[in-house]
């Protein structure tokens, strides 16, 4: 396969996880159908099935992306912060931004479209949310240290209480609204760090 073809086929691939994303954001996975999404991209259902098997299979590549996109704008991106305290707050503000961009639509079907997916996809995909939910609790639990906190909150449960805050956001945030993103950044970490560090 020449290197054009290759990255034709690439490009092909990516444009339709980008569409079916869309589309499972707009009507919910189980209201969009092959149809739908080969519909949207003008494509036949052949060239779909081309690309794709099956909807269970973009879906897991959505999910995937979702995650690859976690790891490069949050987990890298705070790697290399030494302080602990300010590697969380950065942590808790890209995450955000993360949950709130229009670009990354894949972060919102994955918050919202896991139960679908066929029990071995499901597994590979909990392995990797589970690294990032362990990566969060070594994080605050080092703050707790640093911090002397009387240990009242579980580092396990203020991990899942940060995710659950910040990744239900895009079930009501309106970009028009009166909370602007930066303002739930500040806010949201004003909030956490008030319940977990006593």
């Amino acid at each position: 396969m020449s290197a054009m073809t290759r990255d034709t086929l690439v490009d092909s691939r990516q444009e339709i996880l980008r569409t079916a994303a869309r589309l499972f954001q707009q009507r919910g996975y189980d209201a969009t159908s092959m149809n739908d999404v080969a519909a949207a991209l003008k494509l036949s259902k052949g060239g779909l099935y081309h690309h794709f098997q099956s909807k269970d299979e973009i879906l897991f590549h959505i999910m995937s992306h979702a995650m690859d996109i976690t790891e490069e704008k949050v987990i890298n991106a705070v790697r290399g912060i030494s302080d602990p305290e300010e590697r969380l707050r950065t942590l808790i503000r890209l995450h955000l931004h993360v949950v709130l961009s229009e670009r990354d639509r894949e972060i919102t079907v994955m918050l919202h479209e896991n139960h679908p997916l066929p029990p071995p996809l499901r597994k590979r995909i909990n392995a990797r949310k589970k690294e990032y939910i362990h990566f969060m609790e070594r994080l605050i639990a080092e703050v707790q240290r640093i911090r002397q906190s009387k240990g009242v909150v579980s580092p396990r449960a203020a991990a899942f209480a940060l995710l659950g805050m910040i990744n239900w956001i895009y079930q009501w945030y309106k970009p028009e609204g009166t909370l602007a993103g930066e303002d739930l950044v500040q806010q949201y970490t004003a909030i956490f760090f008030a319940g977990a560090f006593q």
